[in-house]
């Protein structure tokens, strides 16, 4: 990780960063049908895009991380997780008590939310082969469940 690279994050309302929002869900109308009444954050480290990041509340005290996604020269280097902790201290600042957030069953995204001590709170059955018009694959393997992980904050 690169410990002297801070991640900035500010609020962006139009203009989205679309060819980020979809390295994390591949479906552009699926992505509208939240973006709109979400809270979108750029990542930028030293005034350099790196990524986004998308919160939606579900009520005064829950939200639901929608999309989280780095540019893929910046990954594996730490940043995804700093974009996931100024999110949390940022929903802490908002009193919110909980995050939630749905991700495939199986893959490298399960781990990563898992290490910061998400847990899975249900199953989706069938979420992905009925929400999306074209498969989504991971290493070979078809997407078809989605699990709801949670984080008490």
């Amino acid at each position: 990780m690169d410990t002297n690279m801070f991640v900035e994050l500010t609020v962006v309302n139009g203009n989205y960063p679309w060819d980020l929002l979809m390295l994390a869900d591949p479906s552009k109308s699926a992505i509208e049908k939240y973006l709109y009444d979400s809270d979108c954050y750029i990542a930028r480290c030293n005034e350099v895009v790196i990524g986004v990041a998308v919160i939606k509340s579900q009520d005064s005290e829950v939200y639901e991380l929608m999309n989280i996604a780095v540019f893929p020269a910046y990954q594996n280097r730490g940043y995804g997780s700093q974009i996931l902790n100024s999110l949390i201290e940022i929903l802490k600042n908002k009193q919110a008590n909980v995050l939630e957030v749905g991700t495939g069953s199986f893959g490298y995204q399960l781990k990563f939310y898992q290490k910061f001590g998400f847990r899975v709170d249900q199953i989706k059955t069938n979420f992905f082969l009925d929400n999306y018009s074209e498969p989504i694959f991971e290493d070979g393997l078809q997407h078809k469940d989605m699990l709801i992980l949670r984080l008490t904050l």
